[in-house]
């Protein structure tokens, strides 16, 4: 599936027509396809930031029409998590959205997306167990449920998703393969802060001295992928760059190497390593990676 010369004819400054119902949203898409048009599908649960809308141009570079749907899922935070006090601005991310080429919004409610409860999951269960699985039991099997039941109730040519949450990311890539949807997964590079912080809705609950001090998860990050390019002092690198981050005054849940592409642990067996880091710091629980080529 090509979708490499398509471009969005939606117009910048244009307000995105916004959807509540599954109804109104697959009529307005049947409109688009009977015109020919390839759709591109952003998913985010809003609080949008450059982060967001430069998946959203991403997006409108691979099709014709954009859509980005606002939906803050609660089949994916877990007991005691945010998701009352999670951020829900959807006023300002239709706003900020005409100045990029979005034909549209879908913010359902969850009862939309939800109508008789949870009675079917979707899980991966060889990536959703580990790493942030690990840490948030039923996370990734709320991610990728609703993940499918966007992409059934959209059926975009193509989805964009970051890299920052790389483990969804190959969460979402191997059940789009293993369920045989009809969707290309496009991931995108992380967007970062000028300090190397990586972007992230959750960063609003950082106060601004912890967000200079956050910006060391991005430098322990490099320093230890270096160590693992070079193939030189990874353990003590890797225990160094830990107690560094504890010393801090971050609470850490992992900092690991895995491979790539099933993150496992036998990176080493591997073309690509991904170093990866989930840490608390203040009432923020920030993830990043950074990626490895390795030569063999």
């Amino acid at each position: 599936m090509d979708h490499s010369l398509r471009r969005s004819t939606a117009l910048k400054n244009d307000q995105p027509e916004i959807f509540y119902t599954i109804d109104n949203l697959r009529k307005f898409l049947v409109t688009a396809r009977d015109q020919g048009k390839t759709i591109g599908f952003v998913p985010t649960m809003g609080n949008l930031h450059q982060g967001h809308l430069d998946l959203v141009q991403r997006a409108s570079d691979l099709s014709d029409i954009v859509i980005v749907s606002i939906f803050v899922n609660p089949m994916q935070f877990g007991v005691h998590e945010d998701f009352d006090t999670y951020p829900r601005t959807l006023n300002s991310d239709c706003h900020v959205l005409t100045d990029y080429e979005c034909a549209a919004v879908f913010a359902p409610t969850v009862r939309e997306i939800y109508p008789k409860g949870l009675n079917t999951e979707i899980d991966v269960p060889s990536l959703s167990t580990i790493l942030c699985g690990h840490h948030r039991p039923g996370h990734f099997k709320g991610v990728a449920t609703v993940v499918c039941k966007l992409l059934n109730i959209i059926q975009p040519d193509i989805v964009v998703f970051g890299n920052k949450d790389y483990q969804q990311l190959q969460i979402i890539k191997a059940m789009v393969e293993d369920l045989l949807l009809p969707v290309q997964v496009i991931g995108t590079d992380t967007k970062r802060e000028p300090n190397g912080l990586a972007m992230s809705s959750r960063n609003a609950y950082l106060l601004e001295s912890e967000k200079q001090l956050a910006s060391i998860l991005y430098s322990a990050l490099t320093k230890i992928a270096k160590a693992v390019q070079g193939d030189t002092q990874i353990k003590t690198t890797l225990r160094r760059q830990k107690q560094l981050l504890i010393n801090a005054g971050f609470v850490l849940d992992y900092l690991e190497i895995r491979d790539a592409k099933d993150l496992s642990k036998t990176y080493v067996d591997s073309d690509t390593a991904v170093v990866l880091v989930a840490a608390k710091l203040g009432a923020a629980r920030l993830i990043d990676n950074v990626i490895v080529h390795l030569s063999k």
